[in-house]
């Protein structure tokens, strides 16, 4: 797996959402693991897309209500089959964390990537999922070196309190053995 001149992954499919922007001048250092699901346990049915590009219909499902005018993206997706989805170069500032902090320093979209899991904040994730995060952690960790194993986190670390993702059923020790 490879990561190209353009900061995509040569292995996903490429999804381009408006929402995101330069990053204020450095490089990705921290990699942020997340969770989504449209409506909130449902897969495969091209609500995340629809988010992430700005055309989601929010008359669909009574839970999108809250979606309505939001612009969020993510860098990358994962879907329950382990397919990957890229919505963000690389080396663009990628809106999925929104209020957060690492180690005192505060806008985490700044300078980290992140990634969205297909699924919910208690539910157990696929190996293909957990294949696929580890390939691509690995393309990313050599690809940009200031990411480390150390600089992996949950959005519930950097946004505690406000956010639950990937939630208790995601196994860190999977994942991260597979590095």
């Amino acid at each position: 797996m490879k990561i190209n001149s353009q900061h995509q992954l040569s292995a996903a499919q490429q999804v381009p959402s408006p929402f995101y922007n330069q990053r204020p001048g450095c490089e990705p250092s921290l990699l942020v693991i997340h969770c989504i699901s449209l409506p909130e346990g449902q897969y495969n049915n091209g609500h995340i897309d629809a988010l992430f590009s700005g055309c989601l219909d929010c008359s669909l499902d009574a839970s999108f209500a809250d979606l309505a005018g939001l612009e969020v993206s993510a860098h990358l997706l994962i879907t329950r089959e382990g397919e990957l989805k890229q919505y963000v170069p690389f080396n663009l500032r990628a809106w999925h964390a929104g209020v957060s902090s690492f180690e005192g320093r505060e806008a985490c979209n700044d300078y980290s990537i992140g990634i969205e899991l297909e699924g919910t904040d208690s539910s157990e994730f696929t190996t293909e999922q957990y294949l696929s995060l580890q390939q691509v952690t690995k393309a990313l960790l050599a690809h940009y070196p200031q990411l480390s194993k150390q600089r992996i986190v949950a959005h519930s670390e950097i946004a505690p309190g406000r956010k639950t993702d990937p939630g208790s059923g995601f196994d860190w020790d999977v994942y991260l053995n597979g590095l």
